[in-house]
């Protein structure tokens, strides 16, 4: 899920197959042995969404607070909640975890809760991906999302020491309405925290070039730009949020390597892909994990960075997703240590901020090896 409007803005309309009920990838790609390695790694994670990021224990506390929901307020019954059997059962789903954030209260407890779970798995810097006029639309005032938000990332930082940042991005499928409403979000009442713009959304019917005006404005105003594209299209997409877009990152890219020239464009110029495999394959933008990617993408030579996407959604975290590729990639500790560090350099953290997540991944690394005797 991208941060719809009314649904899963990723899965909205794209295609006729049903999202299937996908907890966890097979035990065959996972790295068992890494895992504890992988626990423990200083990460920082660029793909992450905001809503998409509520644990059935986050969406258990939201329901608690609005009895009149049908979401259950039982973290158990919410795992099964979580089991999508079709397409309109993952919309429904999504729409009603939506309808529980309400108040810019809401909005606080999901953002402090959302930095809790990430801060068990050791992420120390995220970039979260956030959809305002979901929640602007539905009639939380605009100043008090913002202080919500806001409040929510300082204590965050405070107390869990997970630095959030956030990437504020137009749900394509409601266009140019809401890419004005978010531009103008961004640009006017822009947070502490904002460090960028993004596009989520349908791909198909929704062409990038049309935002580029909206993209221009939050460019200007010193924001980076990272949308979503060649998940679902083919790498015109990609190309289109190249050359309209201006993209400093590109989030999925999975069609990149359809077009050698794109690939080495990507390489050359080390335009950061944001993979996030066991949502590939849980959306179908994939077939299954044995033909992700992400392995061409790594051969090519380009900047690739993993992440969760829709986590909880999907049955996964950001330490299983580094497992996932590390059984893709054939890494060891070492090789999964500068798969962490590409996330890092492809961050907008500030220099002295990169060089110190940088090094404690080096750190831990070498105490990890020592203490292994290697």
């Amino acid at each position: 899920m991208n941060g719809a409007t009314g649904g899963p803005c990723r899965t909205t309309g794209r295609r006729g197959l049903s999202v299937p009920a996908y907890r966890e990838p097979p035990e065959r790609f996972l790295m068992t042995d890494l895992r504890p390695f992988i626990a423990g790694l200083p990460k920082a994670e660029l793909h992450v969404h905001h809503v998409g990021s509520a644990s059935p224990r986050i969406v258990a506390e939201l329901a608690a607070h609005h009895p009149d929901s049908k979401v259950p307020a039982d973290p158990e019954a919410l795992a099964e909640y979580f089991t999508f059997t079709d397409f309109g059962h993952f919309i429904e789903v999504y729409l009603s975890v939506v309808d529980l954030i309400r108040t810019p209260e809401d909005v606080r407890l999901l953002t402090y809760e959302v930095a809790r779970d990430m801060a068990r798995q050791n992420i120390r810097y995220a970039e979260l991906t956030v959809t305002p006029y979901s929640s602007t639309r539905r009639g939380i005032p605009e100043q008090g999302f913002m202080e919500a938000i806001e409040d929510a990332r300082k204590a965050a930082e405070s107390e869990f020491g997970t630095v959030l940042r956030w990437c504020f991005d137009i749900p394509g499928e409601a266009g140019l309405e809401a890419a004005e409403e978010t531009a103008r979000l961004a640009v006017d009442l822009r947070p502490e925290g904002l460090v960028s713009f993004g596009l989520g959304g349908p791909e198909i019917g929704v062409d990038r070039p049309q935002f580029k005006p909206f993209f221009d404005r939050a460019i200007a105003a010193g924001l980076h730009s990272v949308p979503h594209a060649g998940e679902t299209t083919g790498p015109q997409t990609v190309w289109d949020a190249l050359t309209s877009l201006r993209a400093e990152r590109i989030g999925h890219g999975t069609s990149s390597v359809q077009d050698p020239a794109l690939l080495r464009h990507l390489a050359e110029r080390r335009i950061p892909l944001e993979v996030c495999p066991t949502s590939n394959i849980a959306t179908r933008a994939v077939a299954d994990l044995d033909s992700h990617p992400v392995k061409e993408m790594v051969a090519a030579g380009v900047l690739v960075t993993i992440n969760s996407d829709d986590p909880p959604m999907f049955g996964t975290d950001l330490n299983n997703e580094y497992a996932v590729a590390a059984r893709l990639l054939e890494l060891d500790e070492r090789g999964v240590a500068e798969l962490a560090k590409n996330a890092v350099e492809a961050s907008f953290l500030d220099p002295a901020g990169k060089r110190k997540l940088a090094a404690e991944i080096d750190t831990y690394t070498t105490q990890w090896l020592t203490a292994d005797g290697r």
